[in-house]
């Protein structure tokens, strides 16, 4: 069950995985999409399945580490669910509008300084990653800017290529084409390495934010109370597929790093997950994002 609707980064990613799946379980692998408040109406009905491994999801960090901090749900997203395997992450790209006048990350925070309350940052909506990353770069900034919700990334890009808007936390699949055709500038990348898909572009580290390190990650999770048997036999299953050549330069076309094969297994993904919430559930209490 993948919580967002088909042909997004999640139904994507969880089609390429699953085709190859397919072939190491031989049997079929049926994507279900069912989408709506940000992912949590899928996560409950996967929370309440049997867990027999028939029915499992793919989690994200929004979905399995934000949403427990941002809304009221109706299943625990620590407590409720098995962790399967961790697939793949991508970073953020942290862009600006050409009409801002900084030419790079530290000429942005300067910026940002002279006039508090007046700048603007465009989101995909309260609570999303670009929304929380914004949050955490105001904290470790000491800077206070607008946050301006869309209803999704391409309005949102176009009014910041318009310059209606300052900046945006975005995902590069979104922000890449425009930085390279010369819409909008890149300031930094947030994470320890850069992207292979654009080298020029710093990471924050270089840029002179060290440690503002924000992705999106994927991962599979079934229903509470799955036999390890059966935890291990479809872990198997992604495992094999996420070492497929192919299935790696598939998933790069669509701006998704495949973890390391030590941190994709179930246990690390367990731990994995517990380090994101103790990490990001104070900032976004901190900041005060709840849900609409």
């Amino acid at each position: 069950m993948v919580p967002f609707a088909a042909g997004g980064p999640v139904d994507t990613t969880t089609r390429i995985v699953a085709d190859k799946m397919k072939d190491v379980l031989g049997q079929p692998i049926i994507v279900e999409n069912v989408g709506g408040a940000a992912g949590s109406i899928a996560a409950a009905r996967v929370a309440k399945a049997a867990p027999d491994g028939y029915t499992i999801m793919t989690g994200i960090w929004g979905t399995h580490v934000a949403n427990g901090a941002i809304y009221k749900l109706a299943y625990d997203v620590r407590k409720d669910f098995a962790p399967i395997a961790l697939l793949s992450s991508n970073p953020l790209l942290i862009v600006g509008s050409n009409k801002v006048p900084a030419a790079d990350l530290k000429g942005l925070i300067s910026w940002l300084k002279t006039a508090p309350g007046k700048a603007t940052q465009g989101t995909s909506g309260v609570g999303s990653v670009g929304h929380i990353g914004g949050a955490f770069f105001e904290k470790m900034t000491g800077t206070k800017y607008n946050f301006v919700p869309y209803r999704g990334l391409a309005p949102a890009m176009q009014d910041l290529t318009a310059g209606t808007i300052d900046m945006m936390f975005d995902t590069p699949a979104t922000s890449l084409p425009q930085v390279k055709a010369g819409n909008i500038r890149a300031y930094a990348v947030t994470s320890k390495t850069r992207m292979s898909s654009a080298p020029e572009i710093p990471t924050v580290d270089e840029a002179g934010l060290p440690g503002l390190y924000i992705s999106t990650w994927t991962a599979f999770f079934a229903p509470r109370g799955i036999d390890k048997a059966v935890i291990v036999r479809i872990e198997d299953a992604a495992l094999k597929a996420l070492d497929d050549p192919t299935v790696k330069q598939r998933l790069a076309t669509v701006g998704q790093d495949v973890f390391p094969a030590d941190q994709r297994t179930s246990e690390y993904l367990a731990k994995y997950q517990a380090e994101e919430i103790d990490k990001w559930w104070p900032i976004i209490k901190e900041a005060g994002i709840t849900g609409e």
